[in-house]
């Protein structure tokens, strides 16, 4: 028992001596920590004084060097109140000694218009003697000449009207003469100029269109069973398909280019897509109609750009986009337009005009034509409708009304819009016609002529935009040839349609012959 008791007894002395090491062991360790943390807080606490203390430094010296800087600004605008009183003195007494000035200088004046009054009196009493001196010579020449004053007078500006009624009328005449040699060659070196400087391509439409096909097979597809697909196609666009023997090609024709464009387009497109039935094509045809529109106000906004125009109502550029599709004697309406447009501009340079009106004018000239066919009446009553519709000056209003002869031209604009028309119609290949058709204008332009009592013969040369009359002298005179000439010009109006305007030349020549054997 007592051997079991030992080690036990050991043990419990092991445990109690090991408490008693760590106890002091941990005692010796916190007394060490607390000397530590007071020995970081002294240095703490002496950071901080130095700190505080270098603060306080920095503050004097920045309140000082503040000050120092106020001070100085004080000093500085000190000096500049002290320099502007001096420039206000020295600026007082310059007034002062300019008022001087114009106080003598007042008083100078006052003496002198004092001076002038006496002289103007002196003056006038000499005037009153010398009129009186002059009264009795003149009752003195009336008496010697038995000639009143008045009728003296009389008798001199009527000999002064005379000699300067003569002067003047020789002077008008030689300008006459020298306006009409000058005017005709001016005129002809400026439109010359104009057309030198603008050069157009020649562009005519033509009445049908072709389009490829990629395989003769596709002509059975657009054929349709029993027909019932080009009869869908020919229906809804307004176009004849013509089908004929050439190879890979189908022709469509139509005097409308709007819808033989919008046919072609919907056309191809079916081609590229193979699905070729009558719900299809309808399809196409009112997806094309809309792009088409989209294309009509590119070809307006193109237009205007290319012209420098800007600032037009939207529904007037759609109607000229619309121009590209319209023609007049196979010439394209829309080139024809822009063709104007750039010739008027260039005339109104020449003669000092608004160039951008100018070309404004020319380009809404025609713009009638582009719903003529859906309007009833002329494209120039339409136009000129249309341009006071959109409030377009009324200048531009004249020359549209104007440019046929319709109305008079109130405007030097609207007479250049009226040349540039005829040339741009006149020149040559701008406008296609038939051989057929020109022949017939030829001899009804002769016939016309020959039906005038007194007419001898007549010619139409430069494509039936001249004629010439020969009368039989012995039954038309001089006048009476101008009025050949009216009468032919009326029935010509009346009775045909053309182109531009036509020149009538009535000849009347007396020859005198004989044979010599």
């Amino acid at each position: 028992m007592d051997q079991m008791m030992t080690p036990v007894l050991l043990i419990i002395v092991g445990f109690v001596i090991c408490f008693v090491v760590i106890f002091v062991f941990n005692t010796l360790k916190e007394s060490k920590t607390e000397k530590k943390i007071e020995k970081m807080l002294q240095n703490a606490k002496k950071e901080a004084e130095d700190y505080k203390r270098d603060s306080i430094i920095e503050v004097k010296e920045e309140a000082h060097r503040l000050k120092l800087e106020t001070e100085q600004e004080i000093k500085e605008k000190k000096n500049e109140l002290k320099e502007q009183e001096q420039r206000i003195l020295q600026r007082e007494k310059s007034m002062d000694k300019r008022d001087e000035l114009y106080q003598k200088r007042e008083t100078a004046l006052d003496e002198r218009e004092q001076k002038l009054t006496e002289r103007g009196k002196q003056i006038q009493q000499e005037q009153d003697k010398v009129d009186d001196i002059k009264k009795q010579q003149l009752d003195l020449l009336e008496k010697i000449s038995g000639y009143s004053r008045e009728k003296a007078k009389e008798q001199i500006m009527n000999n002064v009207k005379d000699a300067m009624d003569r002067e003047i009328a020789l002077y008008m005449s030689e300008q006459e003469e020298e306006a009409k040699l000058n005017a005709s060659s001016k005129a002809r070196e400026m439109i010359v100029s104009s057309m030198q400087r603008y050069a157009a391509d020649i562009a005519n439409e033509q009445t049908v269109t072709v389009v490829n096909l990629p395989s003769e097979d596709m002509k059975g597809r657009i054929i349709g069973r029993e027909g019932r697909n080009i009869r869908t196609l020919e229906a809804i666009t307004g176009v004849d398909l013509i089908i004929d023997d050439t190879p890979e090609a189908v022709v469509l024709s139509s005097f409308d280019p709007y819808r033989r464009e919008i046919a072609r387009v919907t056309l191809e497109t079916l081609i590229k897509d193979g699905r070729i039935h009558p719900t299809r094509i309808e399809e196409v045809y009112d997806k094309v109609c809309k792009e088409m529109k989209d294309k009509i106000l590119e070809y307006g906004n193109t237009t205007l750009f290319e012209l420098g125009i800007t600032k037009m109502a939207p529904e007037l550029v759609e109607l000229v986009g619309k121009l590209h599709f319209r023609t007049s004697y196979g010439q394209n309406a829309l080139q024809h337009s822009k063709e104007v447009a750039e010739l008027t501009g260039l005339l109104a340079g020449e003669v000092g005009e608004n160039v951008l009106l100018a070309k404004r004018a020319g380009l809404l000239h025609d713009i009638g034509k582009a719903i003529d066919h859906e309007i009833e009446g002329s494209h120039v009553d339409i136009g000129k409708n249309l341009a006071k519709k959109y409030h377009e000056n009324e200048v531009i209003v004249n020359a549209i009304a104007s440019h046929h002869g319709d109305m008079k031209a109130t405007s030097i604009i609207s007479v250049l819009v009226a040349i540039a028309d005829t040339l741009s119609a006149s020149r040559p290949g701008a406008r296609n016609d038939s051989l057929e058709n020109y022949i017939q204008r030829l001899s009804q332009l002769e016939e016309v002529a020959n039906g005038i009592e007194g007419v001898d013969k007549t010619y139409a040369m430069q494509a039936g935009r001249e004629l010439r009359v020969i009368v039989k002298p012995l039954e038309i005179d001089d006048l009476q040839a101008h009025q050949v000439a009216r009468e032919i010009k009326e029935k010509i109006e009346e009775t045909m349609k053309y182109p531009g305007t036509i020149k009538i030349t009535v000849i009347r020549e007396t020859r005198a012959q004989e044979e010599a054997k």
